[in-house]
């Protein structure tokens, strides 16, 4: 009866190890050539190199690729940031028009990728905006918008309001009391909407294709180069990114788990 009971447990363990094996497992592929030569097309895994991670020091054409995404990342978190929070207070104000607001914020999201650059291509050339980084930033900051707007609205409706209300009544005028009541416990939820605003802009490939100038960012440059082949050094590349990923998760979750969460496991 006990190797019955424990049946049931075994299979789901099994199946959950065969899904992260499928999942997880491309992952590695790169990880792994990127330590090694290609010798004609073939992966030579006779003796480990660097050479990949050194041709990608020198490969300028992708590190622009990648500074310009960055670029585009860091000016896309904090424009939504910023502006998610300013609409998520004005939401929960109870100000006119707050039906009409959340609409307009997560119609761009909601909407295929395409149709959202088409439109900011139409747009921008209409009022003769030349595309640049500038429109790239702005188109990912609208597609990114909604996702900051809700997780920091969740955060503000989630929050008692006496502590608005003591605020107050201790002195505390609208400066201060957003200041160091409302912005702190707003921080994790501010943290958790960039996060999440800085992969989907690193991600981001169509609207960029519509709306971007001269400057490609790093997928888009990838994309170009699918035609033609990847070199050894876009292996060393997606290591360094995986890499990246891991440890922006490390710190995203030590800095949204609460406080009292740590000291109570510690």
């Amino acid at each position: 009866m006990n190797g019955r009971s424990h049946l049931p447990t075994i299979l789901l363990a099994a199946i959950t190890a065969l899904v992260a094996i499928l999942l997880y497992s491309p992952l590695f592929v790169p990880i792994l050539s990127s330590f090694f030569d290609l010798n004609h097309g073939q992966v030579d895994w006779s003796q480990p190199t660097l050479s990949a991670y050194k041709a990608l020091a020198e490969n300028s054409d992708i590190l622009a690729a990648l500074r310009a995404t960055l670029i585009v990342g860091i000016c896309t978190v904090v424009l939504s940031v910023v502006s998610g929070t300013l609409l998520a207070l004005y939401y929960h104000g109870r100000h006119a028009g707050r039906g009409a607001l959340q609409f307009i914020i997560f119609l761009p999201f909601l909407m295929p990728p395409v149709i959202s650059g088409l439109a900011l291509l139409i747009f921008f050339r209409e009022i003769n905006f030349d595309r640049s980084l500038v429109t790239v930033i702005i188109g990912h900051t609208v597609f990114v918008l909604a996702i900051v707007y809700r997780t920091i609205l969740t955060r503000l409706q989630s929050m008692s309001r006496t502590l608005v209300e003591a605020s107050y009544d201790l002195g505390a005028n609208g400066w201060q009391t957003f200041w160091r009541v409302i912005l702190p416990n707003l921080s994790s939820a501010m943290a958790g909407g960039a996060v999440l605003a800085f992969a989907l802009s690193f991600d981001e490939t169509m609207i960029t294709i519509l709306v971007t100038g001269t400057e490609s960012t790093l997928p888009v440059r990838l994309w170009a180069m699918m035609r033609l082949g990847f070199s050894p050094d876009i292996n060393a590349l997606v290591a360094l990114i995986l890499l990246f990923a891991v440890l922006l998760c490390m710190l995203t979750a030590r800095l949204l788990i609460p406080r009292q969460m740590a000291r109570f496991h510690a």
